[in-house]
């Protein structure tokens, strides 16, 4: 099987206040939204937002949204100063900031912040990821 991801899928409680969050927070642009669905083109797969009770039909399980959902999405970026220029626009649009920018065990420098339903979002420089001129992650050393 290929070593890729096509989709990442977040199921959300309410998807007209998720959806203006991330076009708010984050600037980005929906690539289509159809049947209570929005998708956001990403560099290489795509960020579907979906109502959180049909997800988890699709599935053919319970859903659930409380507390830590044991994963967190991250954005890489080329420095510590293009980190701390981001935490310092979404400080301005009053955005959950977790955890402030710091240097970290693992020799990067990164922060956390949550969408209004807790998902956690890493904003890092990663000194051993490897990125093309895209921004795109392309190996790690």
């Amino acid at each position: 099987m290929d070593q890729r991801i096509s989709f990442i899928k977040l199921g959300v409680e309410n998807l007209e206040a998720m959806k203006k969050y991330y076009k708010d927070t984050f600037q980005w642009t929906p690539l289509k939204e159809m049947d209570g669905i929005s998708f956001f083109l990403m560099n290489g797969f795509v960020l579907g937002l979906y109502p959180s009770k049909d997800l988890a039909d699709d599935i053919g399980i319970a859903a659930q949204s409380s507390g830590f959902k044991q994963f967190t999405l991250a954005i890489n970026f080329t420095s510590t100063q293009a980190v701390d220029e981001a935490f310092a626009e979404l400080k301005s649009r009053g955005v959950n900031i977790v955890k402030p920018p710091a240097a970290v065990f693992w020799g990067g420098y990164s922060g956390y912040i949550a969408d209004p339903e807790g998902n956690y979002w890493e904003l890092a420089f990663n000194p051993f990821a490897e990125l093309d001129e895209k921004k795109n992650v392309t190996g790690h050393q």
